[in-house]
């Protein structure tokens, strides 16, 4: 039980320890106190033998040496402490920080109040470095998990996640350089803060560029401003703005490119927490670039199976065979005469030569039908866009040609079909292809007629103001105008 009271008190705080100390020592004078008071309350004087006063003496030289070595432990014990928390805060602060702190005359209590500002200061900044990297992971966390629900086209994506990296790191510049293994090298696939001019034709070696450490090591490094030996490493890393953080595109460990940040909008250094966000980041687009790839594999023999079927329906009628090789070319043509971008161009090709795939879900008897149609054979024959449509739109890299299978034959004043759509409602790409469809229609052979000279083809389609857009009628002109009519 003693022993349990012993430890219990060895335990217990300093504060703790302190009052049971003074009590037990402050006992030793009060009770001598209360016996001399005592003698002199009832015997109205005091009166000590030499006995009396050797046992006073004896228990006072006791009472203080108990004393003495029970402050002193106590005071080790504070000792031992403040060493401990000096060597911890020698850690945090630093060397020269705690000898600034130390510097001066000032005493214990008020060195150990500095230090404890310093303390708290630092860690509240490490609080708001928490935060912000908390908002900042917040922050590319939403733009790439909108990017990834809304941008369809794996270029736009890449351009969003060099955007977000960039900004949320305050970096000048951004990078995403992919592999190109034959010439065992990187080269820029998008730049954020920087004109994309200046590196369409830059390379950087995989084992000498400021990248190939971070590839090396398959982690995230910040790269500091160094020389390179090689001549045209010199001057593509001329370009760069030190430092330089980057990580991997790592997918199944192996290398598909790097995402780097460039320079520094602020003064602070890179962080450790923005490597490891880097990297996570670099992972995801490496999974999104390889998941593209796989998808458009499976786009490219969807679309070469569909554009096989739209040939076969084709070439049942053979008036009506190389329909949809002329209709891209004139497509095509009109759209770089207006100067619509490459890509809208190529979705516009690529939609000429399926717009009429849906005919594979209409029979023959009408489909080839050497007369014109009647109304419910009409009613038959205009439900082929809607099939061509459902049968595109699962893949989804066929998605941006689903809105000109489906309208092509749309007329501006709302006569069209499927969807009766008017004016505005129709795009431009499909406002091409259905003036490109028409005249060609009318230039051919049909069962029923002979194909249109080019003078009444474009008289037909003028007649057709309010129905097809003019202005793509003017381009058509041009381009297929013949020499003699120039």
């Amino acid at each position: 039980m003693k022993n349990m009271q012993m430890q219990s008190l060895q335990n217990s705080s300093v504060v703790v320890r302190f009052q049971v100390f003074f009590i037990v020592l402050a006992l030793l004078p009060l009770s001598i106190l209360m016996y001399l008071y005592y003698q002199l309350k009832v015997d109205g004087q005091v009166s000590l033998s030499v006995d009396d006063l050797n046992t006073v003496l004896i228990f006072v030289v006791v009472g203080i040496a108990t004393g003495y070595w029970a402050m002193r432990a106590l005071l080790i014990n504070l000792v031992d402490v403040t060493r401990t928390s000096a060597g911890k805060l020698r850690e945090i602060m630093g060397t020269e920080k705690i000898q600034d702190l130390l510097k001066g005359d000032e005493n214990e209590i008020a060195i150990l109040t500095r230090t404890f500002r310093e303390i708290t200061s630092r860690l509240e900044e490490n609080v708001a470095s928490l935060q912000t990297a908390k908002k900042t992971l917040q922050s590319v966390l939403t733009r790439v998990g909108h990017g990834i629900s809304n941008i369809r086209n794996i270029d736009s994506f890449l351009d969003l996640i060099v955007e977000t990296i960039t900004e949320a790191l305050s970096g000048k510049q951004g990078f995403l350089l992919l592999v190109d293994r034959e010439k065992k090298s990187l080269t820029v696939k998008t730049v954020f803060g920087a004109s994309m001019e200046s590196f369409d034709k830059t390379w950087f070696s995989l084992e000498t560029s400021p990248f190939a450490p971070a590839i090396i090591a398959r982690t995230a490094l910040i790269i500091p401003k160094v020389q390179y030996l090689s001549g045209g490493e010199n001057r593509a890393a001329e370009g760069l703005e030190f430092p330089v953080i980057c990580a991997p595109l790592l997918f199944h460990n192996e290398v598909m490119g790097v995402i780097a940040v460039s320079g520094r909008k602020v003064t602070a250094p890179f962080q450790e927490e923005e490597m490891v966000l880097l990297l996570n980041l670099a992972t995801q687009t490496a999974v999104a670039i390889e998941n593209s790839k796989l998808s458009a594999d499976v786009g490219k023999t969807y679309f070469e199976t569909l554009s096989a079927l739209a040939m076969a329906v084709e070439a049942k009628d053979d008036y009506s065979r190389g329909h949809l090789d002329r209709v891209g070319q004139y497509a095509v043509s009109i759209a770089q005469y207006i100067g619509l971008p490459p890509g809208e161009v190529g979705d516009l090709r690529d939609a000429a030569r399926i717009h009429d795939v849906g005919k594979i879900g209409i029979m023959d008897e009408i489909l080839i039908k050497p007369a014109p149609l009647n109304d419910q054979e009409w009613l038959i024959m205009k439900r082929h866009p809607e099939i061509g449509e459902g049968i595109i739109r699962p893949i989804s890299s066929l998605q941006p040609l689903c809105d000109m299978v489906r309208h092509h034959h749309e007329k501006l004043d709302g006569t069209g079909y499927p969807d009766g759509l008017k004016g505005d409602q129709i795009t431009l790409p499909v406002r091409i292809l259905a003036i490109a469809d028409i005249y060609d229609a009318l230039t051919s052979d049909r069962p029923y007629r002979k194909a249109l000279p080019y003078s009444e083809a474009m008289r037909t389609l003028r007649d057709m103001k309010d129905k097809i857009d003019q202005k793509i009628v003017d381009s058509l002109e041009k381009i297929v105008c013949p020499p003699n009519k120039s």
